[in-house]
């Protein structure tokens, strides 16, 4: 269950159409849930779907609006995250400059199949730190 913690929210589903879905072109629905949590002194996005073109603005809000709470040490989990294009890498690799710019850690957890892949293939596992799962990143 999520902690509430002072100045902001916890969790929403992130989309952004009627019904509270997001369309690509020709209809097909977008899927992403982005929910925050605390664990101690960390601040955990747990991320659930397809982080595109079409979902990584919700991401990069949700990062950008932890770091305006002062919430500067943050672990995105991708445990749940079944893709991951270029967008999102650049909302991963942006949001990694704005937090240390607040001298403070953005780690990622979880991440497993193409989405590890991808993270291995263009050396971003080398610029994160990466943890098998939550609670290794935040012990």
């Amino acid at each position: 269950m999520a902690e509430a913690y002072p100045g902001g929210y916890l969790g929403s589903v992130c989309s952004a159409e009627p019904a509270g879905r997001t369309f690509r072109e020709g209809g097909a629905a977008i899927d992403i849930t982005v929910d925050t949590r605390v664990v101690g002194a960390w601040t955990v996005i747990d991320v659930e779907g397809e982080v595109d073109v079409f979902t990584a603005p919700k991401l990069r809000e949700r990062i950008i609006g932890l770091l305006g709470d002062s919430r500067q040490q943050i672990v995105v989990n991708l445990e749940r995250v079944a893709f991951m294009d270029s967008t999102g890498l650049g909302v991963l690799v942006g949001g990694l400059k704005r937090v240390k710019e607040h001298e403070g850690v953005l780690a990622l957890s979880g991440a497993q199949g193409t989405v590890l892949r991808v993270l291995n293939v263009t050396g971003l596992n080398a610029v994160f730190p990466m943890f098998d799962s939550v609670e290794h990143a935040t012990a």
